[in-house]
């Protein structure tokens, strides 16, 4: 817990403050998007092409960090200047993403000085398109064996890098580019 504000803490500060926190799967993270994806279709109108809940909380029975993950395809006219303002009178900080896909843009929710509060959201914003994240979270949700497979490697990467997001993150990316190329060859 601290009075520091969140843009002006290093990662390492955030990674203490945010560990890796793995959960068995609540089926109420479905009802968290549903409600989000409602405020999000009010706050972002005619914008707002497609909206989809991607992550592990898409997918029932795997562990997952209890961060509603969200994809949202814009339109190619959006102007994003006043997509950030819609969204930060929504509640959430801007992230630019210029690793990501374009518009390289990401929103976070329910981030405090004092940690996590009780929801938590990622909306990740890119132009219309044919998004790895959709292919990941179908195959997981068609494949039983591969949830219990990614659930067994994201808990044992939770133990080894509980205090370093960035690379829990590039751990787990082998693991999902081989799933989502299996299921791009099984489209």
């Amino acid at each position: 817990m601290t009075d520091k504000p969140l843009k002006n803490m290093t990662n390492e500060e955030l990674w203490k403050l945010f560990p890796i926190v793995i959960s068995e799967y609540k089926p109420y993270w479905k009802d968290y998007y549903a409600s989000e994806r409602t405020s999000l279709k009010k706050a972002l109108g005619k914008d707002m092409l497609r909206i989809h809940h991607i992550g592990s909380t898409a997918i029932p029975n795997l562990p997952a960090k209890p961060t509603i993950d969200i994809l949202i395809e814009i339109r190619d006219e959006t102007d994003t200047q006043q997509l950030i303002e819609r969204m930060e009178k929504e509640g959430y900080i801007y992230s630019s993403q210029p690793k990501k896909p374009s518009p390289h843009m990401m929103f976070m929710k329910g981030y405090t000085p004092q940690g996590f509060a009780e929801k938590v959201f990622h909306v990740h914003v890119r132009y219309s398109g044919n998004w790895d994240e959709i292919y990941f979270r179908d195959y997981l949700l068609t494949h039983p064996e591969t949830v219990r497979e990614y659930g067994e490697l994201k808990l044992k990467l939770k133990t080894e890098f509980e205090h370093d997001r960035d690379a829990y993150t590039a751990a787990k990316t082998d693991f999902i580019r081989r799933i989502t190329n299996l299921a791009k060859r099984d489209r």
